[in-house]
């Protein structure tokens, strides 16, 4: 699917053409990898741990609010070009595919920082899979690129926003990797220099 630039369409344009519509009667995949890890609030029939070559995910977004404001924006996460992701793959049965979509544009597609984009991924039981993913749009004015770790955490520490303070983000997001069995992320570190920095563990 082909995107119009950015620059040629108001933002609420730029939203309505990047909804994802599944294949009638096919079930839907979906590749999590931040909050719709532990928060994915749809139907699903099955999960498992699977593998996304050629993105990695970082604090690459700002975020207006669910994490932060305007006038304080916080960070969260977005996949950006290079590396490799582990994360969570959901199957979507047939029957619930199409409320699931609408419901992951409403939460995901606030604005357009994110290109929902089709992906393969490897499951833990190595069988290949193709899966909705959103990815960082590194074009729109929301998209913050590689920061150093001294900014995102000074971003992290004081932001706050409807869904909540954007540390608990940062927290959250590190227990599912925990969970995923993987122990040692920038993200482990980053949420280290939080706790010594703000004194609270956890």
């Amino acid at each position: 699917m082909k995107y119009r630039p950015v620059a040629s369409m108001s933002e609420q344009e730029l939203i309505e053409s990047r909804r994802i519509v599944p294949e009638i009667g096919k079930d839907f995949f979906v590749f999590a990898y931040g909050s719709l890890m532990w928060r994915p609030d749809f139907p699903f029939a099955e999960i498992w741990q699977a593998t996304l070559f050629g993105y990695h995910r970082t604090f690459c977004i700002l975020s207006t609010h669910y994490r932060g404001s305007s006038a304080c924006p916080g960070l969260v996460l977005g996949l950006d070009r290079g590396g490799m992701c582990i994360g969570r793959l959901y199957r979507v049965a047939a029957a619930d595919a199409p409320a699931v979509a609408t419901y992951l544009h409403e939460r995901e597609m606030i604005s357009g920082c994110y290109l929902p984009k089709w992906v393969n991924v490897r499951r833990e039981d190595s069988v290949r899979q193709t899966a909705l993913a959103y990815v960082a749009d590194p074009h729109h004015e929301q998209y913050a690129g590689k920061l150093e770790d001294d900014a995102i955490i000074e971003m992290i520490v004081k932001a706050c926003g409807s869904a909540g303070k954007n540390i608990d983000y940062l927290r959250n997001t590190v227990c599912h990797l925990d969970e995923l069995g993987i122990r040692e992320t920038r993200l482990h570190r980053i949420l280290r220099q939080v706790d010594r920095l703000t004194g609270d563990a956890g």
